[in-house]
C-alpha cells in the first residue's frame, strides 16, 4: 500500500498534463489544469533542493529543475514546468525502485536466535529464557533442538548442523570438551554443555552485528546525474546569463534552462537498469539492488562459496572399496543400505539413495538397531552384527584396522571424502566414501569468467582437504578454508580495502550473510539456500543455477554501456538545443518538446536491454568425479 502512495501523486499530474494538452477544461477552469502537476509534482522538487541547497550546500540535479520550473512558470509557460516535473518525479521514482534494498536479513538473523534454555540446577531441570543465561551455567540440549548459547559439553556426545556458522554440508561430531555454538542445531544426542559465551558475545549475535555492520558500511553509488550536477548546473546558469546579458531577451535564457533540464540525463539510469531487470527476470534471476549492476560491471574478482555453490550441498557415495574375497561391493554396499535404513544421518540417507538408485533388490531388515551419535550404527541383519561407522568407532569396538584398508582409507580422505567403515561379525570387511560432488555446469562456469578476465576465490568453512580438492576439480586456485563467517568478511575486506580490488560473493546460505554485505555485489542461490543468504544479497539466482554468472556479468556491462550512450545522446541533444535557443530558434514549448525526444530516445535505447542474450559457449557436461 506504501508503494502506491508513492506513485498516486505522479498519477494525478500526468491525468493533469493530458487535459491540459487536449484542452478539454480550457472553458470550464479559470485556470491551466497543468498547475496540478506543477503544485503536485514540481513544488516538492523545488522544496527539497531548497532546503538541500541552503543547509548542506548540496548541488543536485533537482536545483536546474527547479530553476527551470520557477522560470517557466515566471513566464507563463505552465505546461512545460508541469511537464518537466512529471518527468523528473518519475524519473526519481524509477531510481528509487531500483536502488531499494530489503533488510528482512537481519530479522531472519534475529529469528534464530533460540527463545529459551533447558537449565540444570540440583539435579532438575528448568526451561528459562535465553537471555537470562549466565556464563558458567549447566545446560542441556537435547536432540532436535538449536543451541541457545556458545559453549563446552561437558557430558554426553553427538552430531550437529553447523551450517548456519560454517556452510559445511555434513553435521560435526561433537563430544566432551568440544565447543559448541549458537544457532546451530543438535541432531542426534543429548549433552550437556557449560554456557562460555551469552549475549552480544555468541556467534550468532556476532554474525548479526557484521550483518548489520557490513549493509552500513557499503556506500550507494551516486548517480550519474548527481555526480555531474553541479557542473549542469554551472554550464546552464552561465549559458543563460551570457544570452540574456547579450541577447536582452528573456524568453531565450527560459528556454535555455528548460532544456538544459536534465529530464534525459536523470531517466539514462533507471531505465536501462529496470530494462535489465526485466530481462534477467525472464532467467530466472531478481536484482534487488539496481545499483548493483552498476557494481557488478566493475568487479575483478568473484568469490565462491563451496558447499551449496560450487557443490549440490549433499553427500553422495563416490566409491565403495571390499577387502575381503568372500564379500563384493555390491555386498557390503547391500549391508551398509539395509543398516542405514533407519538412521536419520544425512551420510545414511545418501548410502540408502546410492542404493536404491542402483539396485531393485528388497533391503534386509534391521534387528537390534542401535545409533551411537557421533560415532555411527550397528544391528543384527541375516544373523550377522553389522555396524556402519567412523574411525572412532571401529576403534571403540576394538576392530582391527589392517594397513591397507588404512591406506586406502586416507587417500579418500585427502580427497576430501568422508569414510563410513563397514564391519561384519566384528571383521573391518571395507568402506564406502562419500562426499559433496562438483555441480556439472561449474567447471564451465569458472572457465568462462576467467574469459571474461574476472578472477576466481573459493571461500569455505570446509577442512583443507575438501576445499582443495573441489577448487582443483572446477579450477580455482585461489582457495580460503576454515572460514567462519567473520573469516569471509574479513577475506572480502582485505581484497576491497588492502589489494583495491572489486569483490563479488557468491553463497546460498546463512553463515554467507556478512560476506554477501561486505562484498561489493552479493549474489545468493536461492532454491537450496537460505532466505537470510537471499536478503542479504543484491542478487538472488532461483533454482541456484551457477551457470547463469557469466551471463550476469555480460548484463551489467551491456547496461553499463548502454547507460554511457543514454548520457552521451541526452547531454548531446542538450547542448544542439541551448543552441539553438541562444539563437533564438527554440521557444520554451518547443524546447521542451524537443528534451522530450531525448527523453524518449533514452527509453527507446533502453528498451534494447529487454532483448539482450549471453554469448553462449559449449558447456562441460561431463560427471566430475572424486
Amino acid at each position: 500500500m506504501n508503494k502506491f502512495k508513492d506513485w498516486i501523486l505522479p498519477i494525478i499530474s500526468g491525468i493533469c498534463l493530458i487535459l491540459s494538452l487536449l484542452g478539454w477544461l480550457d472553458n470550464i477552469l479559470p485556470f491551466d489544469i497543468a498547475w496540478g502537476a506543477v503544485i503536485l509534482s514540481g513544488f516538492p522538487i523545488i522544496k527539497d533542493s531548497t532546503i538541500s541547497l541552503i543547509t548542506k550546500f548540496d548541488i543536485k540535479a533537482d536545483v536546474l529543475v527547479s530553476l527551470a520550473l520557477i522560470a517557466s512558470i515566471i513566464i507563463g509557460e505552465i505546461f512545460a514546468a508541469g511537464e518537466i516535473a512529471f518527468i523528473m518525479t518519475i524519473g526519481a521514482l524509477l531510481e528509487d525502485k531500483t536502488v531499494e534494498k530489503a533488510h528482512q536479513g537481519i530479522k531472519s538473523l534475529i529469528n534464530l536466535t533460540p527463545r529459551t534454555a533447558r537449565l540444570i540446577k540440583s539435579d532438575s531441570e528448568e526451561i528459562i529464557s535465553a537471555d537470562d543465561v549466565k556464563i558458567g551455567d549447566i545446560l542441556r540440549v537435547i536432540p532436535g533442538e538449536t543451541i541457545p548459547v556458545d559453549g563446552v559439553i561437558i557430558s554426553g556426545q553427538t552430531s550437529i548442523d553447523q551450517s548456519v556458522m560454517t556452510g559445511e554440508s555434513l553435521p560435526v561430531d561433537k563430544c566432551i570438551y568440544d565447543n559448541v555454538f549458537s544457532g546451530t542445531i543438535n541432531q542426534f544426542g543429548s549433552f550437556d554443555m557449560k554456557a562460555t559465551k551469552i549475549d552480544k558475545d555468541s556467534s550468532l549475535q556476532r554474525m548479526i552485528k557484521l550483518v548489520e555492520s557490513a549493509n552500513a558500511n557499503k556506500a550507494p553509488i551516486v548517480s550519474l546525474t548527481d555526480k555531474w550536477a553541479t557542473w549542469i548546473v554551472i554550464i546552464a546558469l552561465s549559458f543563460s546569463i551570457l544570452t540574456w546579458f547579450i541577447t536582452k531577451e528573456i524568453i531565450r535564457s527560459v528556454t535555455i534552462l528548460v532544456v538544459f533540464c536534465p529530464c534525459a540525463l536523470v531517466l539514462a539510469t533507471p531505465t536501462a537498469i529496470m530494462a535489465a531487470i526485466g530481462n534477467s527476470s525472464k532467467f530466472g534471476i531478481l536484482i534487488r539492488s539496481g545499483d548493483a549492476l552498476e557494481r557488478l560491471d566493475k568487479i575483478n574478482r568473484i568469490a565462491f562459496d563451496k558447499t551449496g555453490t560450487l557443490t549440490y550441498g549433499k553427500p553422495k557415495v563416490v566409491a565403495i572399496e571390499s577387502f575381503q574375497n568372500t564379500i563384493t561391493k555390491t555386498d557390503l554396499l547391500y549391508f551398509a543400505a539395509s543398516l542405514e535404513q533407519r538412521s536419520e544421518h544425512p551420510l545414511g540417507r545418501a548410502i540408502l539413495n546410492h542404493y536404491n538408485e542402483n539396485s531393485n533388490s528388497q533391503l534386509a531388515i534391521p534387528e537390534s538397531f542401535n545409533m551411537i551419535p557421533g560415532r555411527g550404527v550397528k544391528a543384527t541383519i541375516k544373523d550377522k552384527n553389522i555396524l556402519a561407522g567412523n574411525l572412532k568407532m571401529i576403534l571403540e569396538n576394538n576392530i582391527s584396522l589392517d594397513d591397507d584398508i588404512r591406506d586406502c582409507s586416507l587417500s579418500y580422505n585427502d580427497k576430501g571424502c568422508t569414510i563410513i567403515f563397514i564391519s561384519i561379525n566384528n571383521k573391518l570387511c571395507g568402506f564406502v566414501a562419500l562426499a559433496d560432488t562438483p555441480r556439472l555446469d561449474s567447471i564451465n562456469t569458472i572457465n568462462k569468467i576467467h574469459s571474461l578476465g574476472v578472477k576466481s576465490l573459493l571461500l569455505t568453512g570446509d577442512n583443507a582437504y575438501s576445499a582443495n580438492n573441489i577448487g582443483k576439480k572446477v579450477g580455482i586456485d585461489n582457495i580460503s578454508f576454515d572460514l567462519l563467517p567473520e573469516d569471509k568478511m574479513k577475506v572480502i575486506k582485505n581484497y576491497q580495502q588492502d589489494k583495491n580490488e572489486q569483490i563479488c560473493m557468491i553463497g546460498d546460505g546463512v553463515n554467507d550473510a556478512p560476506a554477501l554485505k561486505t562484498a561489493s555485489v552479493g549474489i545468493a542461490l536461492g532454491s537450496i539456500g537460505s532466505d537470510i543468504a537471499i536478503d542479504s544479497s543484491d542478487i538472488a539466482i532461483i533454482g541456484d543455477d551457477i551457470s547463469k554468472i557469466p551471463y550476469l556479468i555480460e548484463l551489467s556491462r551491456k547496461t553499463m554501456s548502454t547507460i554511457r550512450i543514454n548520457v552521451v545522446l541526452s547531454l548531446g541533444l542538450n547542448f544542439i538545443a541551448i543552441i539553438l535557443a541562444i539563437l533564438g530558434i527554440l521557444h520554451p514549448v518547443v524546447g521542451a518538446l524537443v528534451h522530450n525526444t531525448g527523453s524518449v530516445a533514452v527509453i527507446i535505447n533502453s528498451t534494447l536491454l529487454l532483448k539482450f542474450k549471453e554469448n553462449k559457449t559449449p558447456n562441460t557436461t561431463e560427471e566430475l568425479s572424486i
